[in-house]
């Protein structure tokens, strides 16, 4: 069902320019099926590229009601940068939602009560975001989109006009490519016994 500038699929509401990359990740999380999620274009999120969080007035709801929101920003600076959603390749774009959608994984095991605790702590505590970002990079990661984190942190740290100290940030917040293979080699090998038995 087509919005003016949205796809509706099962509860996802998604920007047309985009709705092939979301659909691919999404593809990737059917627990998150019945989950309402929206991807919403914004002229611009602090310090970020994408950010997803729980719609505010679901956050005490039961789990299984709540609903989420991941905003995009349609341009992104990086220091003297500019990038455009629309320039970014797809593999990496596609990499980023799942990130997101592996936030949206991480707050649904999580009570209202524990949510707005990780919210007041992710805004003060630099640990805390480590630890966070990286969940998500496990959850994409054992969701099959390993390759796409890959994509994602080569498209950033491969980026000759960025900054070592900006590169630095990234690679001390997030999965490193190495922990990401390592992770990958660890579900081949459990669905190779899975296989076996």
């Amino acid at each position: 069902m087509k919005q003016k500038d949205s796809l509706k699929f099962t509860n996802k509401i998604v920007p047309d320019t985009i709705w092939r990359e979301a659909y691919v990740a999404l593809s990737h999380y059917p627990e998150l099926r019945n989950t309402p999620i929206e991807l919403r274009f914004k002229d611009k999120i602090k310090k970020s590229f994408m950010q997803a969080q729980p719609n505010f007035g679901g956050i005490f709801k039961k789990r299984k009601n709540r609903g989420y929101t991941i905003y995009i920003s349609k341009q992104f600076n990086i220091e003297d940068q500019e990038f455009s959603v629309h320039t970014v390749p797809k593999d990496v774009l596609i990499g980023w939602i799942g990130h997101e959608l592996g936030h949206v994984m991480d707050y649904q095991n999580r009570s209202g009560l524990n949510l707005v605790w990780f919210g007041i702590k992710y805004i003060t505590s630099k640990n805390y975001i480590r630890e966070a970002e990286r969940m998500a990079d496990v959850y994409a990661v054992n969701h099959g989109l390993g390759e796409n984190i890959i994509a994602t942190k080569d498209f950033i740290l491969n980026h000759a006009d960025l900054s070592d100290a900006y590169k630095n940030r990234i690679k001390s917040l997030y999965l490193s490519q190495e922990e990401i293979l390592v992770l990958i080699d660890e579900i081949h090998e459990e669905k190779e016994e899975l296989a076996v038995d």
